[in-house]
């Protein structure tokens, strides 16, 4: 391992740090402050916030992995997320904006559901807290699963262990950096080195591919690559897997490590302009990633390079092409897909245990210094449990990304979009929606429906369970508005 690529790291995990601890030194020290930056998010700084802890490292393993095995038809995926993002900036976000300060001036998506069904508030902050813990938990070992990755193929033998293997110690590391800084500076952190983050994240998917392509003999190879239909978005297109690809863009509306940035805009005037900026970036950042998985195949094709994980193609060009200081930023880069959706799931998961749960139930008197610090404790936990999740390092990145967004998407995204915009909507029915997707999803893999169904390609289970959400919200809310 080159000393220029550890150099160039050491000083990408300085600046998170640093951020840090200017958050924390900027934050007011009550939980509004540290859970919701006090709603003063810029909208450049919330856009791009949303987006690269939406993004995960799943943008840069997960996507050009799907790309480099199967080819073009893959990108379906990225053009029903880029669909579904415009429509959340559009519906959700002006109007989570208002209705959570205005209701109560809520700090999290359980507080807000209370404040807007009361009749239904305690059980909907706890059957709330409880999926968003149960969900992020999988999702932010996703990440983590990724850093495993990164120092497994990148920096095998280069630290010391301590007794873990690379994999084990790229897990350990990647959760003790994101601790630091989320658990001083809180949600201004995480937004701030988001921002940070995604500005390296999409510099570094520009340069990626066009450096891939203009490689002796990439080119060529793109077009002759020994499998049918490779740069084809319909070849081998089933109506099922066309429904699965396509519906990943209805799991923004529920994902709460997303809208929760909605909240925390500046003014509610600033909502438009920070939704253009967020678009402008995931289109750039998606059809690099595009483009790191097609132009890393013909790579691969044209020197016989032996790929064992597609999901470390990135990795690999980044090792195979670049000077090693270049190679170091590829690889902050990375991390910083992987942390930015760490950080933002850990916090999450702490203000629904810390505001759901802890001072809802166990101490109601708690102070906003003692919520605050319960917080931290939250995030410390969680990060811990994730680390359990993750140590199987057969574990793939899309897969447990795939489980844990349609979780979300299905048990919140019907709830939020009808709670904003259906005046007759009771607590209920809300309840109703929350379990039924959240049960649905969970019933859907269990029975392996999401890979096989009636003997043919299965169908991703966000599919089934935001439609069973969305008919128990209608129904149940007709029901028991009839009895009222």
């Amino acid at each position: 391992m080159s000393p220029y690529t550890l150099i160039t790291l050491a000083l990408y995990f300085a600046l998170m740090l640093a951020i840090g601890l200017y958050a924390w030194r900027r934050s007011s020290g009550d939980s509004a402050g540290y859970l919701l930056a006090g709603r003063r998010l810029p909208p450049a700084v919330a856009a791009l916030s949303a987006g690269a802890s939406d993004m995960s490292g799943w943008l840069l393993l997960g996507l050009p992995g799907a790309l480099f095995v199967s080819g073009l038809v893959e990108a379906w995926i990225a053009i029903g997320l880029a669909i579904g993002a415009a429509a959340n900036w559009i519906i959700v976000a002006p109007r989570l904006r208002e209705a959570s300060e205005r209701l109560g001036n809520a700090l999290t998506i359980p507080q807000f559901l209370a404040n807007r069904f009361p009749e239904q508030g305690t059980l909907l902050r706890l059957v709330a807290a409880v999926i968003i813990v149960a969900f992020f938990t999988v999702y932010t070992a996703a990440g983590l699963v990724g850093g495993g990755k990164l120092f497994a193929t990148a920096f095998a033998g280069a630290l010391p262990g301590l007794g873990l293997s690379d994999y084990m110690l790229g897990v350990v590391l990647t959760a003790g950096i994101v601790l630091a800084y989320t658990m001083v500076g809180g949600f201004l952190a995480v937004s701030l080195t988001d921002f940070v983050q995604g500005l390296i994240m999409m510099a570094a998917l520009v340069v990626m591919p066009l450096t891939v392509l203009m490689a002796p003999g990439t080119g060529a190879s793109l077009g002759a690559v020994p499998q049918e239909g490779f740069l084809s978005l319909t070849h081998g297109l089933t109506t099922l897997g066309l429904i699965s690809a396509v519906t990943w863009g209805l799991g923004y509306f529920g994902q709460p490590h997303i809208i929760v940035r909605f909240m925390a805009i500046d003014r509610v005037a600033h909502v438009p302009r920070a939704g253009w900026i967020a678009m402008g970036w995931m289109v750039v950042s998606l059809a690099g990633a595009i483009g790191v998985g097609l132009a890393g195949r013909a790579y691969a094709e044209a020197r016989g390079l032996a790929v064992p994980d597609p999901e470390t193609i990135f990795i690999l060009l980044a090792e195979a092409l670049f000077h090693p200081a270049v190679t170091g930023f590829l690889y902050a880069a990375l991390l910083a897909a992987i942390m930015s959706t760490i950080s933002s799931q850990l916090l999450v998961s702490s203000s629904s245990l810390t505001e759901d749960f802890y001072r809802l139930f166990l101490r109601r008197g708690a102070s906003e210094a003692e919520a605050v610090q319960i917080g931290r404790l939250c995030v410390a936990l969680v990060a811990a449990a994730a680390v359990a999740i993750a140590a199987d390092p057969a574990s793939e990145v899309l897969g447990l990304v795939a489980n844990a967004w349609a979780g979300f998407g299905a048990a919140f995204g019907p709830l939020i979009v009808l709670s904003l915009t259906w005046p007759r909507m009771t607590g209920a029915g809300a309840l109703a929606g929350l379990v039924s997707g959240a049960g649905v999803v969970a019933g859907w893999i269990a029975l392996g429906w999401n890979r096989s169904l009636a003997g043919g390609p299965g169908l991703y289970e966000i599919v089934p369970g935001f439609a069973a959400a969305l008919l128990a919200i209608v129904i149940v809310s007709r029901l028991t508005a009839r009895r009222a």
